[in-house]
């Protein structure tokens, strides 16, 4: 699912306009983005929980040259799914 299809989804299923369902949908993804960023968590009951993970450096080999390298630490967007979410994609 694409993010227009998933507008057109909350629209149908809220009964608003879709111009007000792309500015509910972007609201959420802006708002999870700055909490994410800031270094929070959020979590949302029954659905999963998204959070930053920290990578450690780490070494690697470029596939053209066969050099080593050293990839540095960076932070990574990650989404653990919460256990309603795990049962409704199992059934």
């Amino acid at each position: 699912m694409t993010k227009t299809e998933l507008i057109s989804v909350v629209a149908e299923k809220t009964g608003f306009k879709k111009k007000d369902a792309e500015a509910a949908v972007n609201s959420v993804v802006e708002a999870i983005t700055e909490t994410l960023a800031s270094g929070d968590k959020v979590s949302i009951v029954g659905f999963g929980t998204f959070e930053v993970r920290d990578r450690k450096e780490k070494q690697v080999i470029n596939p053209q040259t066969k050099q080593k390298m050293t990839a540095p630490a960076s932070k990574a967007p990650a989404f653990k799914a919460g256990q309603a979410l795990k049962n409704a994609v199992n059934k």
